[in-house]
């Protein structure tokens, strides 16, 4: 871990926040060990670390996978969000909660997305992924007894340790390397003095890519920020908190490519001046974080990295943050707030992470998807990228796909493909219903229907149709869904995932949540929304610190558009 400033005893750091290190591993490991977070075990850490016990309570308030109660035989998370609420898990949590109501063993927490949209609806039991179809045969093996794993005081079955759920090893367009022991090419080309970083960032510039986690800032630009910065040290970070209903692709990147993950983030830190490198990745995804750590370890046994990299006498470390838990920490200053130990919450901007990140030190940060494009432009040329985009549109794109489809999936297509080719890539509409509207960008995206299926898909033509290609997640509703219900379960999401830090999230998420169940309830449809959920819309917009804030309502008023165009 970077080394944290030096502490004062007794002495608070700026706006009441201690200084580090980061006490969220250390609450982290020991809840991978007991399943909860006993009282004498915080008090001992607290006496341990030095730093105030409401402190440690504080962290833990926030942050929704730390638990401080012992934790049944079996704790079995549902999700109730869009993709898996289209495919009917409102009416099977609804069963499973009378079939495991009384019993004694099993814990049912309904909750938000868990990044499995593609073996909808999805669940846990005890972090372990399943398809919900699988729960009851997960519960029985959890269970004490002939036949199940559990016992009195057992803690949760490993976060790594259930087979079948990361694929297969499988190769994608934008992998440059025909075989395992031609990975890393560039990494140790530019290592051994062959090629110029310098030279990468301009080949990203060229290549026009740009970021593909939802902002699609440039790339190149935002390298080029860093590396002028004469502060020093400088950290780099993979953001791979990916947690948005619908979003998916980049856990399929971690699982099937975690070599060109790797590699672009080591390139970014070469290419800026940086010698300390995360992953900072979700919870839930545990079978793909053991992929991740895997291969930082085949790295360090291959040498390069470490204290003298590829023998280049530059020192290179990388290794995993596991986020405790929130959609929050997907926006850049959250996510730092979280490594420095603090409670997620964003931060107001400027000053942006390229100047003031991590440790008040500049940072780069990246997604899963943009990270793992950079080798194959640095290794063919931005000319190779450009082509293999249809007519204006540039370089590949990794798509989620979910909901009303025969074939939910990733899929890795040229950018420019339309919304209909990528529908036919899953399958079409299930059952071979038609279809009412889509979700292009996930759920930060407005809704756009039918007439929109040629639509083509990528950052400005998406735009042009009213939405967005953000998170890179389509998802599919037939004909005949409630777009307003569906519309009201994301508003739902983003008001149980606001850190609370601004009055116009916190509250305007709730309330306007609140109006719209009750409308749904009695009845109501687009037409029945007031003025009041449109006043909501324009005060979050103009007055949220982030963007969760600011896009809740969005979907919501997507759908009244297209019921007013479809009147």
């Amino acid at each position: 871990m970077a080394e944290a400033p030096p502490r004062v005893p007794g002495v608070e750091a700026r706006a009441g926040k201690f200084p580090g290190p980061s006490l969220i591993p250390a609450l982290n490991a020991i809840q991978e060990r007991a399943g909860w977070l006993p009282r004498e075990e915080l008090v001992a850490l607290s006496r341990d670390v030095h730093r105030p016990l409401y402190e440690i309570e504080g962290l833990i308030s926030f942050y929704p996978h730390f638990r401080t109660d012992p934790p049944k035989k079996a704790e079995l998370h549902v999700c109730h969000d869009l993709s898996c609420w289209l495919r009917g898990a409102e009416e099977r949590i609804a069963a499973i909660k009378q079939r495991y109501g009384s019993d004694a063993d099993v814990e049912v927490v309904e909750g938000s997305c868990l990044g499995r949209c593609d073996m909808a609806p999805a669940c846990t039991v005890n972090e372990a992924p399943f398809p919900l179809d699988e729960a009851d045969a997960a519960v029985a093996a959890a269970r004490p007894g002939p036949g199940g794993n559990g016992g009195a005081g057992s803690p949760p079955v490993s976060r790594g340790g259930l087979g079948g759920i990361v694929p297969p090893e499988k190769t994608w367009p934008n992998d440059p390397y025909p075989a395992p022991e031609d990975r890393y090419a560039v990494l140790r080309d530019v290592l051994a003095g062959r090629l110029d970083p310098a030279s990468i960032i301009a080949a990203l510039k060229d290549a026009g890519l740009r970021g593909m986690g939802g902002a699609g800032f440039p790339t190149a630009r935002k390298w080029d920020l860093v590396a002028a910065q004469e502060t020093t040290p400088k950290y780099v970070i993979c953001n791979a908190d990916e947690s948005e209903p619908g979003t998916f692709k980049d856990r399929e990147i971690l699982a099937t490519q975690p070599h060109l993950v790797l590699e672009g983030m080591l390139l970014g830190m070469l290419a800026v001046g940086a010698e300390e490198g995360w992953v900072f990745t979700r919870h839930e995804y545990g079978p793909e974080e053991q992929v991740i750590r895997s291969e930082i370890e085949h790295l360090r046994e291959t040498g390069l990295i470490g204290p003298d990299a590829g023998g280049s006498g530059r020192r290179l470390s990388v290794e995993v943050f596991t986020s405790p838990g929130g959609y929050i920490l997907g926006e850049e200053s959250a996510l730092i707030e979280c490594m420095e130990g603090h409670r997620g919450e964003p931060r107001n901007k400027p000053p942006f992470p390229g100047t003031y990140g991590l440790y008040g030190k500049p940072t780069l940060m990246n997604s899963v998807e943009t990270l793992a494009h950079v080798p194959v432009i640095a290794a063919r040329g931005a000319s190779w990228w450009n082509a293999q985009g249809r007519g204006d549109h540039a370089g590949l794109k990794f798509f989620a796909v979910s909901g009303h489809v025969e074939r939910p999936g990733v899929f890795c297509v040229a950018a420019g493909t339309t919304a209909r080719e990528l529908l036919d890539l899953a399958g079409g509409v299930a059952g071979g219903q038609r279809l009412g509207a889509i979700q292009p960008g996930g759920a930060s995206s407005n809704f756009i229907g039918p007439d929109h299926l040629d639509v083509e898909l990528d950052f400005g033509t998406l735009q042009q149709a009213g939405s967005m290609l953000g998170s890179g997640a389509l998802v599919v509703m037939a004909e005949g869904t409630d777009l307003l219900a569906a519309a009201v379960n994301i508003l739902r999401f983003f008001r149980d995932e606001s850190c609370g830090k601004c009055v116009p999230c916190r509250v305007g998420s709730a309330k306007a949540h609140v109006i719209l169940d009750g409308l749904l309830r009695a009845g109501g449809g687009p037409a029945d929304v007031d003025g009041d959920v449109r006043d909501l819309d324009e005060v979050m917009r103009r007055t949220s610190i982030c963007a969760l804030g600011q896009v809740a309502l969005g979907p919501v008023m997507s759908v009244l558009r297209l019921a007013e165009d479809h009147g």
